[in-house]
């Protein structure tokens, strides 16, 4: 049985997409929230066992539209521990 620990991090508009795709490379993320700077939920990307290539295309387009319209935000990251 595996535990989880969650994980902040604060980044820039600009800097979201490099960092996401940082994190999916580690492997061991089971899922990606993108919070506003106040907090607010603006995507959830799950991310199971296997889960590669293109069909985590469309959530890493999601994630580019979404540092065009932020300047600051939170990715708070699950991970199996």
């Amino acid at each position: 049985m595996s535990s989880q620990q969650t994980e902040e991090f604060k980044v820039s508009g600009e800097d979201l997409l490099k960092k996401v795709k940082q994190l999916i490379r580690e492997g061991n993320v089971r899922r990606i929230t993108i919070k506003s700077k106040t907090g607010k939920t603006i995507i959830v990307i799950p991310l199971s066992v296997g889960v590669v290539g293109t069909v985590l295309a469309p959530a890493l387009a999601a994630v580019g539209a979404v540092a065009a319209l932020v300047a600051d935000c939170t990715i708070a990251v699950e991970r199996d521990v």
